[in-house]
C-alpha cells in the first residue's frame, strides 16, 4: 500500500459529525487522536456530545448521539493518566474517507481542536514536518 505524505496540520472533514474544514494538528508523539468536545452526557445506553467552541467557529455547536462508545485510559504529554470516552467516526483526507477512533477531550484552550495520532496514521500516511494542509490544499482546487 502506497502511504500518501501529510503535512504537520491541516484542515479536514468529520462527515458524521457534521463538522467541516477543521483544524488538525499531526501528533505523532500521541497514540490516540483526539477531539475537542464541549460537553458529553450519557443518557441510558447512549452518549450525547456537544463539539462547540468559541475559539473554533467550524464548531458548530450542534449535538451528536453515539450508540456504540467506550472507554480508554489516555496518558496525556504532562504524563497523567485520564479516562476519555472514545467513539468510532470518520475522517476525510485527500477526499477519502477513513474510519477513525476519536477520544473526547475538552481542547478549548488549544490551538488545534484535534490531534490526529499515531493509531490512525500508520500504514497510511507519512508525516513531513515541513508541509501544511496538502490535504486541504488539494480539496480547493
Amino acid at each position: 500500500m502506497t502511504k500518501k505524505t501529510i503535512g504537520r496540520v491541516d484542515r479536514v472533514d468529520f462527515p458524521k459529525l457534521e463538522l467541516y474544514n477543521i483544524d488538525v494538528k499531526i501528533d505523532t508523539g500521541a497514540y490516540t487522536s483526539a477531539i475537542h468536545c464541549s460537553e458529553i452526557k450519557v443518557e441510558g445506553e447512549t452518549l450525547r456530545c456537544t463539539f462547540y467552541s468559541k475559539g473554533h467557529p467550524n464548531f458548530n455547536g450542534k449535538e451528536v448521539i453515539f450508540d456504540t462508545y467506550s472507554k480508554t485510559d489516555v496518558k496525556s504529554s504532562n504524563g497523567f493518566r485520564e479516562n476519555r470516552y472514545k467513539v468510532k467516526s470518520e475522517v476525510i483526507f485527500f477526499g477519502k474517507k477513513y474510519k477513525i477512533n476519536l477520544t473526547l477531550s475538552t481542547r478549548e484552550d488549544m490551538k488545534f481542536p484535534v490531534l490526529i495520532g499515531r493509531q490512525f496514521l500508520k500504514q497510511k500516511f507519512l508525516v513531513d514536518v515541513d508541509q501544511e494542509n496538502i490535504s486541504y490544499n488539494l480539496k480547493t482546487l
